[in-house]
């Protein structure tokens, strides 16, 4: 797993990195890997580009809390493509904002977190006398439940505008971390020749370490051919 980020006019650069065997699902990389860019940056990163097995609540909670968001495309889970109300409670089929029935928590996922059942607002908390607007299949069986983390980073990846030109341009800068991986790749990082995991380990942090400095190297000779291009012309 690795943090890039690119520095415009000058190159990109990796932040941090982390080594796990292949049992281990990419939510459990994310982190790990951010509190290791933080200390690095000195601050939360505000936005970040990463792939839709990142498209989890804590990931756009995480960015939201820091004044940003998570440029992260959509994942389906489930076929449920959620709206919501104004007070962010979410609508069912027929556009009707659906009331918290009860809570519990969830302890089956990477990060433990509270989920909210929502009924049907023609049932709960009183009845209405209404029927379903839309004669939904579920409204003889109690009318329909929904149920969804109450956090809002739940809302927000349902809320996240995709085709927005903000969206757009974050998303793009998730190449540098494909090319880092392709260097990282072409350093022998896919065919370790080593069995002891600590091992493996410490030669990816070396790799890692190595991109940096070739990049390092780049943004110095930048350097000197920008200052050589300033020096005043000499006149006899």
């Amino acid at each position: 797993g690795v943090v890039a980020t690119k520095v415009p006019g000058w190159g990109e650069f990796v932040l941090a990195e982390l080594t796990q065997t292949f049992d281990k699902g990419d939510a459990t990389y994310f982190f790990p890997l951010m509190r290791a860019t933080e200390e690095r940056l000195g601050f939360q990163p505000p936005f970040g580009a990463l792939d839709c097995a990142y498209d989890t609540f804590y990931v756009h909670e995480y960015f939201h809390t820091a004044g940003g968001f998570a440029a992260v495309p959509f994942a389906e889970r489930g076929g449920f493509s959620f709206k919501f109300d104004a007070q962010d409670l979410p609508l069912c089929n027929a556009g009707l904002s659906m009331p918290l029935k009860s809570t519990f928590i969830c302890r089956t996922t990477e990060v433990e977190h509270q989920k909210g059942r929502y009924a049907c607002p023609l049932l709960f908390p009183q009845p209405t006398g209404q029927t379903c607007p839309i004669a939904h299949k579920n409204w003889k069986k109690g009318g329909c439940l929904t149920t969804i983390a109450t956090s809002k980073g739940a809302r927000l990846r349902y809320q996240l505008d995709r085709h927005s030109d903000a969206y757009k341009a974050l998303y793009k800068q998730r190449t540098a971390t494909e090319r880092i991986n392709a260097q990282a790749k072409e350093l022998g990082i896919e065919r370790p020749r080593l069995r002891n995991q600590q091992a493996i380990t410490n030669q990816n942090t070396l790799i890692y370490i190595l991109i940096n400095l070739r990049a390092l190297q780049r943004v110095r000779s930048q350097k000197r051919k920008l200052a050589q291009s300033t020096l005043p012309a000499l006149t006899g």
